[in-house]
């Protein structure tokens, strides 16, 4: 991790302001792991959860300050009311399982079964489900980042940049960098009012969300994003340059030979067993639906959700069931990932072409994948199809259609050894030469190093 600079590199500090936990944020981990190696001093201002410490040193040398923060947390009442209400909230969602707040609002089950699958509801009457639920969602949001930035007002920190991750980070770097005087960088790692349970959002909430966000990217002094794609969305929207892009890519692996077989000896797997795997965020539209199906359909072929999220109790309770080759398996730390990622047969992301977020998306599990040298099964999108085509790192499908999926599985899981290997020589190239995060992040300090006016 090491920068050919450093002779010139002079030590700054960075603030991150994350709108989750920092537990699994692979893109916050190798920004501060990166910027700790050049000599620069990292804090990262994350949310609290209970059973995490409220400030603690990552290996990397960062440190992460949680605070709490919920939407209760952000009513203008006395502590008491507040404190009240809080503890009937937890008391009517005892088995709550994660927290809401990455990206957006709380995941809503209004609009799907039990196991987060879509269901069509008449237009009037879905409008009707939905307006209620949107309100409370939109005010649910305005308080929460009322709590953080009211959470940080006294934070003992201090800052040569900002740099404010997603839609809910962005308010509060803002407001932290005016107290502080320091430039904020304004990270859309997604086209948020196109994403997740914002997408969902009736046309008229949409459009506030977005006025307020374009509002909050002008008032940036820089603004960065994940692709190209995205790049020009945002810059159409908001009426600014084009964001600079720093794409979601894993540092340099070379990975161990003979492949480890972890997934075998973890789920104690047949030796003939061959592992699918998807890895991330547990929700809608990433094609986890598609992948329980088509998975039965190839022979020995076991697929394994490596992640956490809204829908991992319903993910839980399938692969429970006897017989099932369905396995989950519970999120690992960053710097762990591509050892596991490396121990599977092929990658899967038939990401849904649901939203525009997700059409133009190019996922951290496809360059994990690519730096691991692990097959892909991708969808077959704008945002993903060029990078796979190029590399030649397998193979792009019609995600929403399980008999193609399952037969591009098979295929992969077939190919002969030389094409294999060569596929794996061809990922492993592109990962050395242009798909890792040196290379990344060596446009990201060069944006710093443009608004402190000092080398980083």
């Amino acid at each position: 991790m090491s920068s050919t600079t450093d002779e010139v590199v002079a030590p700054q500090r960075l603030v991150i302001v994350l709108p989750s936990t920092g537990e699994f944020d692979s893109r916050t981990w190798r920004i501060a792991s990166s910027a700790v190696a050049r000599g620069h001093a990292v804090t990262v201002v994350a949310r609290h959860r209970p059973g995490l410490p409220e400030t603690e040193v990552h290996p990397a040398g960062y440190t992460i300050i949680r605070t709490p923060v919920s939407a209760v947390d952000g009513l203008p009442l006395p502590g008491p009311i507040r404190d009240r209400i809080r503890r009937r909230r937890e008391a009517g969602r005892a088995t709550a399982v994660a927290s809401p707040l990455v990206g957006g609002a709380a995941p809503s089950t209004d609009d799907a079964t039990g196991d987060g699958a879509p269901v069509a509801r008449p237009g009037l009457v879905a409008w009707m489900r939905r307006t209620p639920a949107a309100t409370v969602r939109m005010i649910a949001i305005a308080l929460t980042v009322r709590a953080h930035g009211a959470a940080v007002r006294h934070l003992a920190v201090e800052a040569d940049v900002i740099h404010a991750m997603a839609y809910m980070g962005i308010a509060v770097g803002l407001r932290l960098g005016r107290r502080l005087g320091a430039p904020v960088v304004y990270d859309a790692r997604d086209i948020y009012v196109d994403a997740n349970n914002l997408a969902r959002l009736p046309g008229v909430f949409r459009r506030v969300l977005g006025r307020i966000e374009r509002r909050w990217a002008r008032s940036a002094a820089a603004r960065l994003t994940v692709n190209e794609p995205y790049a020009r969305v945002m810059a159409e929207r908001w009426g600014v340059d084009q964001p600079v892009i720093v794409m979601n890519c894993s540092y340099r692996f070379t990975p161990p030979e003979p492949r480890e077989r972890r997934f075998h000896r973890v789920l104690d797997l047949p030796d003939t067993a061959r592992v699918v795997l998807y890895q991330g965020g547990l929700s809608r539209g990433r094609g986890i639906e598609q992948l329980a199906e088509a998975v039965p359909q190839v022979a020995d072929a076991h697929l394994v959700l490596l992640g956490y999220g809204p829908l991992a109790p319903a993910w839980g309770a399938r692969a429970a069931k006897p017989g099932s080759r369905l396995h989950l398996l519970p999120a690992v730390p960053p710097q762990e990932l591509l050892g596991w990622v490396a121990s599977a047969d092929v990658v899967a992301m038939p990401i849904q072409p649901s939203t525009l977020n997700h059409r133009l998306t190019t996922p951290n599990k496809l360059f994990e994948a690519i730096a691991a040298g692990v097959p892909v099964l991708a969808s077959d999108l704008p945002g993903m199809s060029g990078i796979v085509a190029e590399v030649g790192a397998g193979s792009l499908v019609d995600p929403t259609d399980v008999s193609a999926i399952a037969c591009a599985i098979t295929d992969l899981l077939a190919l002969p050894e030389p094409d294999r290997v060569a596929m794996v020589a061809r990922e492993l190239a592109a990962a050395r030469d242009r798909y890792n995060w040196d290379v990344q992040a060596e446009r990201l300090f060069a944006l710093y190093t443009q608004l402190s006016g000092r080398a980083w």
